[in-house]
């Protein structure tokens, strides 16, 4: 069986950021690394950094300077391929283009032994295809070690259709051994993390590219509604735009151009005008000297009202937001309507208007002849101690219905943003798009439902695995909003999966599928 024994010799092929923290962290873990790199001192300046990081540990007091010793004795850099004759592992994270990473494996197989692994970094490219033209494919895993590769836990071992399974098994052991949280997951496009989030980012991209909001504002609901760490045009900018950008190609281009993951014109435009980001100054937000960050004020908010005495449906489902209707209620008094005949179910406020949980249709959608307006509360991760909600109010909407909606929901001790009328709005829509996703991965078997969760949660920081989040929303309402959003954007982006219908009737949780 194919094993890599502690103490191994590692190599690795490229010194830049990634490269030099897998060089890192296997020499931490006790290996001896060759490292190599074409561009001149590009290994030297690698050993150069680990050694900064080594002596930051230990003025800390996290190693002593004989450990810090040792680490560094254990990387020599090397300047030929040939140098890497004798290595148990060697892991490229070279350039992101398949011809290179092919020629690359060539040129190793020639002087590896045949029990050698060959791991590829590669974050969106086909392993299969990598390693299609070797003698012995089945030597060959993707080892998908996320940035900074010395801190973050996740890795995601990824199986080609030629990969042996004995292969896998050494992957995924040694990335235990390195400390760190091993997943699997077929050679599909995007592998687990970047597939299941590509909605996170491109939901936000075309809700500016449909005015539903300016950027700040989407960042600000998803951080403080949604509890996501970071909002997706902060987070991008982060990354790098072009680096966002490329990934979401390269997963459309491997699905065939399917409209789920289609690149946005917003995208494309920031690129073309070297708006990368952080790295290039600017990029959605302005990060140059005097400028205001990554969060930048957004529109004002609400003035805090008063909330007025209202009735709500006896009947009425709040749903995801049962939690936080329960802290209006708590100190708003609230008057019970038990009418079986009158479908406008929600919360009746002053001016006729009605108040209710979103879905994925737009507050229009819910408008009757005699009211005034429909104003539309839109999800929180943790409706029972989240600090913002999102209202959208319907075009007929009038201000005394709206003020109504703001004061009560002011009155939970919230903050309230108001949004353009749109299907989904924000966060319903977003994390609909993400669990559907990662319930069409675990249904086609590229991955199973344990390690969707653990690697959204490592890989993304979300404040919640995707199926364990719904199944706390249920696959009904994720469905439903789903489906809403088709009808009212017919583009072939928004499909349901047929397994949350499946859930929904055998009543099997999202995580057991």
């Amino acid at each position: 069986m194919t094993h890599v024994a502690a103490g191994a010799t590692v190599g690795v092929v490229g010194a830049g950021t990634m490269g030099a923290g897998i060089a890192e962290v296997a020499a931490r873990s006790g290996h001896p690394v060759r490292l190599l790199d074409a561009a001149p001192g590009a290994g030297a300046a690698a050993v150069d950094g680990l050694r900064t990081r080594l002596a930051r540990d230990v003025e800390k007091g996290r190693l002593d300077q004989a450990g810090a010793d040792d680490v560094v004795a254990r990387l020599t850099v090397v300047d030929d391929v040939g140098a890497m004759a004798g290595c148990a592992l060697v892991v490229e994270a070279v350039a992101e283009r398949l011809d290179v990473k092919q020629q690359l494996f060539a040129a190793l197989e020639s002087v590896l032994d045949e029990d050698a692994v060959l791991a590829t970094n590669t974050s969106s490219l086909s392993v299969t295809a990598v390693a299609a033209p070797l003698r012995h494919p089945g030597r060959v895993v993707g080892l998908h070690v996320f940035n900074p590769a010395p801190r973050m836990r996740l890795v995601e071992v990824v199986r080609g259709e030629d990969t042996e399974p004995s292969v896998v098994e050494a992957a995924t052991e040694l990335a235990r051994a390195w400390g760190k949280t091993p997943v699997t997951a077929a050679s599909t496009p995007g592998f687990i993390v970047n597939r299941v989030a590509r909605p996170y980012y491109g939901e936000a991209q075309r809700m500016v590219e449909e005015g539903v909001a300016d950027p700040a504002t989407i960042d600000l609901v998803l951080r403080e509604c949604g509890g996501f760490p970071m909002g997706p045009f902060e987070l991008t900018d982060l990354v790098g735009q072009d680096v966002n950008l490329a990934v979401s190609t390269s997963v459309w281009e491997q699905t065939f151009a399917d409209p789920r993951y289609a690149p946005t014109v917003f995208q494309q435009r920031l690129v073309d005008a070297g708006r990368l980001g952080r790295k290039s100054g600017r990029g959605v937000f302005d990060y140059r000297e005097g400028a205001d960050g990554a969060r930048p004020p957004v529109a004002s908010e609400p003035a805090r009202l008063a909330p007025a005495r209202v009735s709500v449906w006896a009947d009425y489902d709040f749903g995801p937001m049962k939690a936080f209707w329960d802290r209006v209620t708590a100190v708003v008094p609230i008057d019970l309507v038990d009418d079986e005949d009158d479908d406008r179910s929600g919360v009746l406020l002053p001016g006729n208007g009605l108040l209710r949980v979103a879905s994925g249709a737009r507050a229009s959608a819910f408008q009757w002849s005699a009211a005034e307006g429909v104003v539309l509360l839109d999800w929180a991760h943790d409706p029972a101690d989240c600090t913002r909600v999102a209202l959208s109010a319907s075009a007929r909407c009038s201000m005394e219905t709206l003020h109504a909606a703001v004061g009560l929901c002011q009155a939970a001790g919230v903050d309230v943003t108001v949004l353009r009328d749109s299907p989904g709005g924000i966060v319903a829509r977003t994390v609909s798009m993400l669990v559907n996703e990662a319930v069409e991965l675990v249904c086609r078997g590229e991955a199973d439902a344990a390690d969707v969760d653990v690697a959204m949660l490592l890989g993304t920081g979300y404040p919640s695995g995707p199926l364990q989040w719904g199944d706390r929303l249920g696959p009904v309402t994720v469905r439903e909003v789903i489906e809403d959003l088709h009808d009212w954007i017919p583009s072939g982006r928004y499909r349901a999966s047929a397994r949350l219908t499946d859930a929904d009737s055998s009543g099997v949780k999202l995580r057991d599928l």
